[in-house]
């Protein structure tokens, strides 16, 4: 299984900028820029490869967690989870820190940790990301 993405950017770093594409059509020339990544905080000028990054992770954990939650027999009525990326310039992405709040009925709050630490070491995005620091909070809500 193979999934494919576009970039397209023109001219230089802090001049240019490009868009993106996906093979299912979610993005389509979504715009991204060197103000996006690096200069505008607010995160309202575009999106970024961090922010990308992020969605993959959080979707990725939350499905994850879900298969193993279901598994358990304690499936869950809802799994909210953030990835917030880290990216430092000059030094690169640093770490992905995993908030989750999960309504799981019938389960305990130390099975539910111990699956949710599961589920992010063996989640693909987190391997994937194996070169930096995942961090979990995970609390029942």
């Amino acid at each position: 299984m193979k999934r494919t993405a576009t970039a397209n950017w023109t001219k230089s770093l802090t001049e240019g900028s490009g868009t993106l594409d996906t093979l299912s059509g979610a993005l389509q020339a979504l715009p991204y820029t060197h103000k996006g990544r690096f200069v505008d905080e607010t995160g309202q000028s575009g999106t970024n490869p961090e922010e990308l990054i992020a969605a993959a992770h959080s979707g990725c954990f939350a499905m994850q967690l879900a298969h193993f939650l279901a598994e358990n027999g304690t499936p869950a009525t809802n799994l909210k989870v953030e990835a917030a990326v880290t990216l430092v310039p000059g030094t690169g992405i640093t770490g992905s820190a995993l908030t989750l709040v999960g309504t799981v009925p019938d389960i305990d709050e130390a099975k539910f940790q111990e699956l949710a630490e599961k589920a992010k070491v063996n989640c693909p995005v987190s391997k994937a990301l194996g070169a930096i620091d995942i961090t979990l909070e995970a609390k029942l809500g």
